[in-house]
């Protein structure tokens, strides 16, 4: 049986409907990987960050990952775009493969990262 643990990401003040994200690594398989946590409709998402169409980093500048709208996640080399509150692939070169999501907590004005 294996415990979980909770890790502080940021304050829940930080993350803004549709604004940047704050980035942080996570480790999987032994490899530290990139990952990322957004607020979308007053919750917050975290997922791995790497496109679903080639493995490289979604954000255009560091912690953006939103379009221009606020409303879709995009990827900023083929821009292929994801659904923030699921990271399923919406359009684009992601080829049907969606963003490999995290589970995130948000409690006492902070958001946590169930590992």
């Amino acid at each position: 049986m294996s415990i979980s643990t909770e890790r502080l990401l940021c304050a829940s003040a930080v993350l803004k409907d549709g604004g940047d994200g704050v980035r942080f690594t996570v480790s999987r398989h032994g490899v530290e990987e990139p990952a990322f946590v957004v607020r979308y409709r007053g919750v917050a998402h975290a997922y791995i960050n790497r496109c679903g169409h080639v493995p490289i980093e979604l954000d255009w500048q560091e912690g953006r990952f939103f379009d221009l709208t606020g409303d879709y996640l995009i990827c900023a080399a083929h821009g292929a775009i994801y659904a923030p509150e699921s990271g399923r692939c919406l359009g684009g070169r992601c080829s049907g493969q969606g963003l490999a999501s995290l589970t995130v907590v948000e409690r006492d004005g902070n958001i946590y990262l169930k590992e």
